[in-house]
């Protein structure tokens, strides 16, 4: 196990020669001169050292044989106890990234959030309080329902329902959003996945967008495949910057873990348009 193969081959040799040789010796003037009638004709010593066949075919497997039998059962438990450690120590790492990746998503979401409120506070705006009591909806499915690796689709549907209308708030009745559901299970999913796409599509396309900005956003769940695509319009003159980029490898680093080979992250940006299309293989994930 240590990878000393030789020194294992010469340890070995001289453990099987010695404890054979030693048995043969017992036996012969131990164990013959207690049950045995004088006189009879024993081995000496050198016989017996140099009569190697007798020690491989007879006393070998009689030695070792238990040893054997107890190094087997010894590096079965042990090697189960790696492959379990292994198993802990790879859902320690994933539950340590996934953690640090809604850490990153979590205060960029608080700071959009709090200058909005801050905005509405500034004018006297009367939905100030409506957007504080959508806050605190937020912040406790965020502080007290995500800490489990994968939550129910219908309290993150509550979510965006909720992060919607605080958004809502600052846009009027220029903002036009379609939100389409097809749910036929509610299954889990990664807390905050489609918070962040949401999100993404407000700060970069309704946010970006001084006209009548335009959000479509479908949820469609049936059998084991989930479909979540949201669109947005963006103004004709709108780059994407390395922040936005940030935020979308995140997501793909928290689908990596949960998801390993089984989800498409579809990106597309046109003209005027900016869409993303994220489909789940339910049967396949961690």
């Amino acid at each position: 196990m240590k990878k000393k193969y030789f020194l294992s081959l010469v340890l070995f040799l001289l453990s099987f020669y010695v404890f054979s040789a030693l048995a043969r010796i017992l036996t012969v003037h131990v164990g013959e001169e207690l049950v045995r009638v004088k006189p009879f004709k024993q081995e000496s010593i050198y016989e017996i050292l140099t009569d190697i066949h007798t020690l491989v075919v007879k006393y070998f497997p009689a030695v070792f044989s238990i040893s054997f039998q107890f190094l087997f059962v010894k590096y079965f438990v042990n090697n189960e106890q790696k492959k379990s450690q292994a198993r802990q120590l790879e859902q320690k790492k994933t539950e340590s990234e996934l953690k640090m990746l809604k850490a990153q998503l979590n205060p960029h979401f608080l700071f959009n959030t709090l200058n909005n409120i801050y905005s509405l506070s500034l004018d006297n705006s009367s939905k100030t309080a409506s957007a504080i009591g959508k806050l605190s909806d937020i912040l406790d499915h965020i502080l007290y329902k995500c800490n489990d690796q994968l939550v129910s689709l219908s309290s993150e549907i509550e979510l965006l329902k909720n992060y919607i209308e605080l958004e809502k708030l600052r846009y009027d009745d220029r903002l036009e959003i379609t939100f389409d559901k097809d749910i036929e299970n509610n299954i889990k999913i990664p807390p905050l996945l489609l918070l962040s796409l949401v999100e993404n599509a407000f700060k970069h396309g309704a946010g970006e967008d001084s006209g009548s900005p335009k959000i479509w956003i479908t949820i469609i769940q049936k059998q084991d495949s989930f479909l979540f695509k949201i669109s947005n319009t963006v103004s004709s003159d709108y780059v994407s910057n390395d922040k936005e980029k940030i935020g979308m490898n995140n997501i793909k680093k928290q689908l990596d873990l949960i998801y390993p080979d089984n989800y498409s992250l579809d990106i597309k940006q046109a003209s005027n348009l900016f869409s993303v299309v994220l489909q789940i293989n339910q049967n396949h994930s961690i």
